[in-house]
């Protein structure tokens, strides 16, 4: 007679049966949330086994897509499916990115021969046909979409298209598409642009989203005295002149009594040979202890609420009286 406790028993045939159908159904349903693919390591996580994989792929109920990857079904891959093959193929943590990614959010009238993937700093590269996959210093969780595919935002994935596209005019073309087809605005695009600090392109991409922001190219110091009375602000001294053993120069904006100074950064600053004259002048003026901010005429027009936080923050350190913690 068994004794052997009933819950101990190694399942029968038919429950066999019965787990190994459940664990193809889950398959199924994940596969079907990802255009019909699933990678080899997803259906080991859910239970299915290597065995119930080589049966399914020999009985041509499954296929092989490249090498981490299998579709449920023997018919042709949609895009979606081939866009979730990409991203399983490359590894943990990879994201559509660039035009790739623009494309999954729904962009026309652009193509790419291949898949431009993005994984950590310290992910593996997995290298495959149709892949062009990146470790990449610009990796951030928080540019991630939110749903679907695993993909970069379209403001991130229209501002790093233009950084990796093959020519100038591909760059401005991959901008103005995102914005034309709605799919992110010259504001975030201009957010997404600001951290951007060294590329040949850099210049470029700031001239091309002013352009998107109706074309404005240039800020008035007025304008900029006019904005920081509207936020509560007290009205800077305009071009205040300087002098220094090398000559003399002038500062854009300062409060003088306070020792705060914003420099208003057009697109001649990023010119090169502007740079170092840029960098000698603020250099000169924080020498003498004013502190020195620099306000990018995209950072004015794109995220003018962080620029002038910061300067508020600034006035506030110096002592500038009637600035509340909302100003």
């Amino acid at each position: 007679m068994n004794t052997e406790p009933e819950e101990s028993r190694p399942p029968g045939r038919a429950m066999r049966s019965e787990l190994a159908k459940q664990r193809i159904a889950k398959a199924t349903a994940l596969a079907e949330e990802q255009g019909g693919v699933v990678s080899r390591q997803q259906l080991l996580r859910i239970g299915v086994t290597r065995g119930q994989i080589r049966a399914n792929v020999t009985a041509r109920r499954w296929r092989t897509v490249r090498r981490q990857c299998l579709a449920v079904h023997t018919g042709e891959l949609s895009t979606l499916g081939a866009q979730w093959a990409a991203v399983l193929e490359a590894g943990p943590g990879a994201v559509l990115d660039g035009g790739s990614a623009l494309i999954a959010s729904g962009l026309r009238g652009f193509e790419q021969d291949s898949f431009r993937v993005s994984v950590p700093r310290n992910a593996r590269r997995r290298r495959a046909k149709g892949l062009d996959v990146h470790q990449t210093r610009r990796y951030r969780l928080s540019d991630h979409a939110p749903s679907g595919v695993p993909r970069t935002k379209p403001e991130v994935a229209a501002v790093h298209g233009a950084l990796w596209a093959t020519s100038d005019k591909q760059a401005v073309l991959l901008l103005t598409m995102a914005v034309q087809q709605g799919l992110t605005t010259p504001q975030r695009l201009g957010v997404a642009a600001l951290r951007i600090r060294r590329d040949r392109r850099r210049l470029l991409i700031h001239a091309t989203i002013l352009d998107l922001l109706e074309g404005v190219r240039a800020v008035s110091e007025h304008e900029f005295a006019h904005e920081c009375r509207r936020r509560g602000l007290p009205e800077p001294s305009r071009q205040v002149l300087r002098q220094t053993k090398d000559g003399r120069f002038f500062l854009d904006v300062c409060w003088e009594q306070w020792g705060v100074v914003v420099e208003i950064d057009g697109i001649q600053h990023a010119w090169v040979q502007n740079a170092v004259a840029d960098a000698l002048r603020h250099n000169e003026v924080a020498m003498a202890g004013d502190i020195v901010l620099r306000l990018p005429l995209l950072g004015l027009r794109a995220a003018p609420d962080d620029f002038f936080a910061q300067i508020t923050e600034a006035l506030r350190s110096r002592g500038c009286p009637h600035l509340d913690e909302t100003a």
